[in-house]
């Protein structure tokens, strides 16, 4: 299950994981030196409070009364902080030390037993002329130590709280502020998501946010961009796709129609000839009807051609590239073409294969079409791939006809070929020289796993 705390939350769970421990620690460091300190102390309090009993003890034989200085002696240490002070001599009498008022109550039980301050007395016996008459018990009273210890705990425990409530108070606020773009930009990812690439993220978020902010609007853009040229593309290719209907239908028309004509005309004069008994005749007649026959085959199979590379399937890359160049070597003997191809059964993959060999098919029927070229030379060669990527195959039409006009742009055959170029991540030059031909350049990258391949291959051949 994915954990889905927010941040915020997760910040406040550390801090107060932090306070705990801090806590804990400053328990344990005040009260081990708290352990040392109070027993220091009552130490001291209590040897001063002896050395005090014992000099009015010497001086007591030279009292008049010495009931009435022992009683003054044993109130003299009322308001001490640390001592307890009980007579037996002279009258029970007992002093207890002041305990002082805290902020932060009394220190409890547990408080106290953990600083562990072991219990003192000095029990210190009253003589008059030898003669015993009771004795003074002094007992070191930590409770005041303790509570003292208490109260400097509870401060410092009360700034560590509210400085961690503090930090968490501000670490609310602040991230909350910090992480509202973030909210916004998944509601703008889902935008993007249902394929609204208008939406563009504004403001001055932290420097981190800003950053993932600005690469949210590149990314929207781009893919803005891409959308535009899909929809060109789609476009486009609807349109290729009517004109291509054309032709076929203006082939269909122009080359197969009329002739179909001529063979409904052969076969009715046919049969009206055996109907007059003209036998003689009828072979002539036949023989015209198998011309027009053969006639559509022909144009049948340049129809079937430019729909489909067939031989491409079947035959591989160059001899499907030469099986063009023969189809346009029957129909214009007069123009010499130059064609260097790799070697037969190089592939550089189906799609780049396909590529190369449209290209090829597109330049080739625009040169003759359009330039009436005296030479066109056709030439596809292999880059070996090296540190920078894999190979890449170029593919060269050139030629020498009269060129094209640079007032218009480029036909749909043309447009086609720089989308498919392009689809593959490749490039495509297409140069209009004055007094020559257009020159088509394609550079096409080889699939990796096919790049060894075709290098082994070629170099098999040299």
């Amino acid at each position: 299950m994915p954990d889905l705390m927010p941040l915020r939350v997760r910040l406040i769970c550390l801090i107060a994981v932090v306070l705990a421990v801090s806590l804990a620690v400053e328990v344990t460091i005040v009260s081990f030196n708290a352990s040392r300190s109070v027993q220091t102390e009552m130490s001291s309090a209590l040897e001063v409070g002896v050395q005090i009993i014992k000099s009015t003890l010497a001086r007591l034989p030279e009292s008049t009364d010495w009931r009435r200085d022992l009683k003054e002696l044993v109130a003299a240490f009322k308001g001490n902080r640390h001592l307890r002070v009980s007579l037996t001599a002279g009258g029970a009498m007992t002093v207890e030390p002041s305990l002082e008022a805290s902020h932060f109550g009394a220190a409890p039980p547990w408080f106290a037993k953990l600083i562990g301050v072991a219990p003192l007395s000095t029990r210190l016996p009253v003589a008059i002329a030898g003669q015993a008459y009771g004795s003074i018990v002094i007992e070191a009273d930590p409770r005041n130590e303790v509570l003292e210890v208490w109260n400097g705990l509870g401060d410092s425990l009360l700034t560590l709280i509210l400085f961690f409530g503090l930090s968490i108070l501000l670490i609310y606020y602040f991230i909350g502020r910090a992480l509202q773009p973030l909210s916004r930009l998944a509601a703008a990812l889902e935008q993007v998501g249902h394929g609204d690439y208008t939406i563009r993220m504004a403001g001055k978020p932290i420097a981190e946010v800003s950053r993932l902010q600005n690469s949210f609007n590149r990314m929207v853009s781009e893919l803005a961009i891409m959308d535009d040229e899909k929809r060109r593309l789609n476009e486009r290719l609807l349109t290729l796709q009517e004109e291509e209907r054309g032709e076929i239908a203006r082939d269909l028309h122009d080359e197969v129609s009329p002739f179909l004509f001529a063979v409904n005309a052969d076969l009715a004069a046919i049969a009206r000839l055996a109907d007059q008994g003209h036998g003689g005749e009828i072979a002539g007649q036949i023989r015209s009807t198998m011309d027009a026959i053969s006639h559509m085959q022909r144009q049948i199979r340049n129809l079937l051609f430019r729909l489909r590379s067939g031989v491409l399937d079947d035959f591989g890359l160059s001899p499907a590239i030469m099986s063009v160049v023969e189809f346009w070597q029957r129909r214009r003997p007069e123009t010499r073409l130059d064609v260097r191809l790799p070697p037969d059964g190089a592939s550089f993959g189906p799609l780049v294969d396909t590529a190369v060999y449209r290209i090829v098919q597109e330049a080739l029927s625009n040169a003759i079409r359009h330039g009436d070229p005296a030479e066109i030379t056709v030439t596809v060669e292999q880059s070996p791939a090296g540190a920078s990527g894999p190979g890449s195959v170029t593919v060269k039409v050139t030629n020498d006809g009269a060129g094209v006009d640079n007032s218009a742009g480029f036909g749909f055959g043309l447009a086609g070929m720089q989308e498919r170029v392009h689809a593959l991540g490749g490039r495509l030059v297409l140069a209009r020289q004055p007094g020559l031909g257009l020159s088509v350049t394609a550079t096409l990258p080889i699939p990796a796993r096919r790049t060894g391949a075709c290098a082994n291959l070629l170099a098999g051949t040299t």
